[in-house]
Order: C-alpha cells, then sequence, then structure tokens
C-alpha cells in the first residue's frame, strides 16, 4: 500500500476514535441527587457499557499507534506474524490490522 494512503487511512481512523472519546466524556451522566431507584439499574447499565465502550476505543487508538508505528518503520503491510504481505483491500477496510485473514482466523 502506498505510505500516504497508509497515513490518511490511519489519521482518519485515529479521528474516528478521538471523536467517539471527545463524546464518550461530553456525556450528561445524568447524576443528581435525587435518586430514583427505578432508575438505578438502568444508570448502573448505561456506566457499565460506557466504560467497556471506552475501553474499546483505547484499544483500538493503541491499535492504530502501533500501525503508525510499523509505518515509520516500513512495516506497515505485513503481518507481524508471518511478515506475509496484507492485501491492500483488507487495509482499506481495516486500516490497522495486524494479520492476514487467515492468520487472524487462526
Amino acid at each position: 500500500m502506498d505510505p500516504d494512503r497508509a497515513r490518511e487511512l490511519l489519521a482518519a481512523e485515529r479521528a474516528r476514535i478521538e471523536r467517539a472519546l471527545v463524546h464518550l466524556e461530553r456525556q450528561d451522566t445524568g447524576e443528581s441527587d435525587d435518586v430514583d431507584p427505578a432508575n438505578l439499574a438502568s444508570e448502573l447499565y448505561q456506566a457499565e457499557f460506557d466504560e467497556g465502550l471506552a475501553d474499546d476505543l483505547h484499544e483500538q487508538l493503541a491499535a492504530v499507534e502501533r500501525a503508525e508505528a510499523r509505518l515509520a518503520a516500513g512495516t506497515y503491510g505485513l503481518s507481524i506474524e508471518s511478515g506475509k504481505p496484507i492485501p491492500d483491500e483488507r487495509l482499506e477496510a481495516v486500516p490497522t490490522a495486524e494479520r492476514t485473514v487467515e492468520e487472524e482466523a487462526q
């Protein structure tokens, strides 16, 4: 894959993740002094869901950082497992891909 195209894809992925993280941080938690017991379970579920989503987004951001490091090192587009080339079509769909589809399936 062309390094400029790879940088473009990774920048777009980073921007998407960072926007999602900012959105999560800005969401009103809905906490107040008047606690309605009927809403407690719903609020707890939402808080845990948001925490899990934030964890997933941080993992995705770490994957972008690893991909950017591979790009800088000249190994972007090669499997970290076997060194085989990752098809451009896969990198277009998943810019942070670290393995070929076959390796990922194992």
